[in-house]
């Protein structure tokens, strides 16, 4: 069941990637948010949210890259270069 998910459509794996990724941003701005309004902190929760955000959702998506590109090489070598249905 879980090598049935891999073979899917790519393009929906990688566009999950991009809702994940605006998830993780927009996820730790709502956080830094809160923080400014809960603490009276300034722009500096927001700030940091967001940096946050965008470094978690920056090496989940190379993460997810490098997975994609060890398959391809993977099924290159294995000699099966046509792609899934």
């Amino acid at each position: 069941m879980a090598g049935e998910s891999r073979k899917g459509w790519p393009w929906l794996r990688f566009s999950g990637l991009g809702v994940e990724f605006a998830a993780a941003v927009l996820g730790f701005t709502l956080v830094g948010y809160w923080i400014d309004r809960h603490y009276g902190c300034g722009p500096w929760g927001v700030v940091i949210g967001v940096a946050l955000g965008l470094i978690g959702g920056m090496y989940n998506l190379v993460r997810q890259a490098l997975v994609a590109s060890r398959e391809a090489d993977e099924r290159r070598n294995n000699g099966t270069n046509q792609p899934d249905p």
